[in-house]
């Protein structure tokens, strides 16, 4: 929220990074979030710098707002783009940065003093993942909407009414509430089902106050493999209520 920020902090700052869809909350943003943020950073002098990691995983029909497509953005903005999530290729450290000339050669100028690049086998790599066809996208949406449409429902199963993120590989989930209605911490519930059903979940709060009560799935594995997790939990009695 834009007007939770004090004038005089925003006059101070020099850069803006926000992530949309989001990290690690799959939250999602519209386009006209974007034109508040570019009016905002344009009324401040401020650098916009937006994290694109999930831009080709969204689902329903959704798709993903680039910054570089406000008005005004190239002016003071750049977009980071990674190869890890859509093209599998986490841990290899491949990416692009896109928008302001200025503001890439800065970063040129910094990581020419950090790095000398990447092992030339991966770029090599990135160069023929970039040059997939686009059914190859469509077909790594389906891999991970077919596995949220499926956790959702057997999560159904077990109590859990949870509303499909409309993009990212993660599933957000409400910890059991007691009788009166207090969810059990994040902590607790992630150790509990880790030590009666050998599954793990990320608790919520490793993300920060925000998260607390929730606890967060990863769809990288396949549907038969998460089946076999929800059948636990089912077997050792982990249920929402």
């Amino acid at each position: 929220d834009l007007q939770e920020i004090p004038p005089e902090v925003a006059k101070q700052a020099r850069v803006l990074y926000f992530n949309y869809p989001n990290n690690p909350t799959a939250a999602v943003a519209p386009r006209s979030f974007f034109e508040e943020v570019v009016a905002f950073a344009h009324r401040y002098e401020l650098i916009l710098v937006h994290d694109l990691c999930y831009a080709e995983l969204a689902f329903d029909g959704y798709r993903p707002t680039s910054l570089l497509q406000i008005p005004g953005a190239k002016d003071l903005a750049v977009e980071f783009h990674t190869l890890s999530k859509t093209y599998n290729m986490a841990g290899w450290r491949v990416g692009f940065v896109v928008g302001n000339r200025q503001i890439i050669q800065s970063l040129r100028t910094l990581k020419t003093n950090l790095d000398y690049g990447i092992f030339g086998a991966l770029q090599k790599a990135a160069e023929t993942a970039l040059a997939l066809p686009e059914s190859y996208l469509q077909q790594v949406q389906e891999r991970y909407r077919r596995r949220r449409d499926y956790l959702i429902s057997r999560l159904a199963e077990l109590g859990w009414q949870i509303e499909p993120p409309r993009a990212t590989m993660y599933l957000w989930i409400p910890t059991p509430r007691a009788a009166d209605g207090t969810p059990e911490g994040s902590t607790e519930f992630a150790l509990r089902v880790l030590e009666s059903t050998g599954v793990v979940v990320t608790p919520g709060n490793a993300f920060g106050e925000g998260g607390e009560g929730y606890v967060r799935i990863s769809l990288i594995a396949d549907c038969e493999r998460l089946g076999q997790a929800i059948d636990r939990w089912a077997e050792a009695g982990i249920r929402y209520c």
